[in-house]
């Protein structure tokens, strides 16, 4: 099953919280000091919101996959559909362990499509912002992403 995933910056986390609680009646299932996020079944949506310091609005859109073979088929989709992807691999990022692909539709908006392996007891890996802090969004490349860090070696961050 696929999920569609949406992110927000937010500059109150905690009335953020009590609004979206309120809204898909259920609480977070899953809240640290700087995010919250919520995995709903209706609507089926992997709906994240953090206070990290960015701008408010939507940071990206995206679909979580279950597995591997699913990413690799979003991947194909994605370069066929003509924009620049980026890989990810072994991400740290939201709280999560993942692999992903980046990219940009027309108008900017950034895409995530990405399979998580697990969790993780921080936002980012070491100290590094991830590909959803502005100063470290994913250079489109190519090539594949390092294994480890956060984002492509060509975005400076890794």
């Amino acid at each position: 099953m696929n999920r569609f995933h949406v992110h927000l910056n937010v500059n109150d986390l905690d009335a953020s919280i009590r609004f979206y609680t309120g809204l898909f009646a259920t609480p977070p299932s899953v809240v640290r000091h700087d995010y919250a996020k919520w995995m709903l079944e209706d609507p089926q949506v992997n709906f994240a919101i953090s206070s990290t310091g960015r701008a408010p609005g939507i940071d990206h859109l995206g679909i979580q996959v279950d597995d591997a073979a699913g990413l690799a088929d979003l991947g194909r989709r994605l370069d066929a559909a003509g924009g620049a992807v980026t890989p990810e691999a072994d991400a740290i990022c939201c709280y999560a362990h993942s692999d992903k692909y980046w990219t940009e539709d027309p108008q900017g908006t950034r895409w995530e499509t990405f399979h998580t392996l697990g969790e993780a007891t921080t936002y980012h890996a070491l100290g590094a912002a991830c590909a959803t802090d502005a100063a470290c969004a994913p250079a489109p490349a190519s090539a594949p992403a390092a294994a480890t860090g956060c984002c492509s070696p060509k975005s400076g961050c890794c």
